[in-house]
């Protein structure tokens, strides 16, 4: 399958800020047409200020109506799609294993069925393209269970079940599939967490990765290569190693963790 096309038609989700503002300089940088989307308008505004290339279309990923104006939107301005980059998301850790339905609810929204609903409105526009391509932004966590992030890694594990069946029943109609598995990524949504973040990387250079991915067409990305691949070894190890170092983890009342 044929990586990122030049000069192509890119709808990005969640590029208010962090990775998705990242990611949409860098494609507007390298000549494609960018529609960017997030529930700030003024945050919108002022990216699209910084390129002509950007079409500012606000909205919410779990209210399926403006999803809809923004997809008219698009058909009206570029005539469809050949990429849509899925980076809305959000997240927020239970305590001490207290279930917040609400809280869980919250995260599933956005992280899921936000990207549901973006793929919903967004299949039309991609089929006229030669190179179609859906990209969703999972998580190193949707590989293995880490303490407090029963809600967010719930939503990535199914963000990534999701799309990579989805890869099997699009093949043939030729619309390719990336799943991009970042690690911890300095954005205004870790700055606001409460504990270590070993290897955390820059939202630029999270973004330059996902863009030299798409670039060379491959379907899954991780970033930062180690970080992500440790994580991924801790979900495959036998239930009894996988059990006991994911209990080192874990938070005791005064903050430390288990020894």
């Amino acid at each position: 399958m044929k990586g990122l096309q030049p000069y192509s038609r890119i709808w990005l989700t969640g590029a208010g800020s962090g990775i998705g503002e990242a990611l949409a300089l860098q494609l507007a940088k390298a000549g494609h047409s960018v529609v960017i989307t997030a529930r700030s308008e003024a945050s919108l505004q002022a990216l699209a200020r910084q390129s002509e290339r950007f079409i500012a279309a606000a909205a919410d990923v779990t209210d399926p109506q403006a999803l809809s104006e923004v997809a008219t939107l698009i058909q009206a301005r570029l005539g469809g799609l050949d990429c849509v980059i899925l980076n809305a998301g959000t997240c927020e850790y239970l305590n001490d294993g207290r279930v917040d339905s609400a809280l869980v609810r919250r995260v599933m929204e956005t992280n899921f069925m936000g990207l549901v609903h973006c793929i919903d409105v967004a299949q039309p526009l991609l089929a006229n393209s030669h190179s179609a391509r859906l990209v969703a932004i999972s998580s190193a966590a949707a590989y293995a269970p880490l303490p407090r992030a029963e809600a967010y890694g719930a939503s990535k594990a199914a963000v990534s079940y999701f799309m990579e069946t989805l890869r099997l029943d699009l093949a043939q109609q030729g619309v390719a599939v990336t799943v991009v598995y970042p690690g911890f990524v300095k954005t205004p949504l870790t700055d606001r967490n409460d504990f270590p973040m070993p290897m955390r990387v820059t939202a630029e250079a999270m973004a330059a990765a996902i863009h030299q991915g798409l670039v060379k067409g491959k379907p899954e990305i991780r970033y930062p290569k180690l970080f992500v691949g440790l994580v991924r070894c801790l979900g495959r190890l036998p239930f009894f190693i996988r059990t006991r170092l994911g209990l080192k983890m874990v938070r005791q009342k005064d903050g430390a963790s288990h020894g």
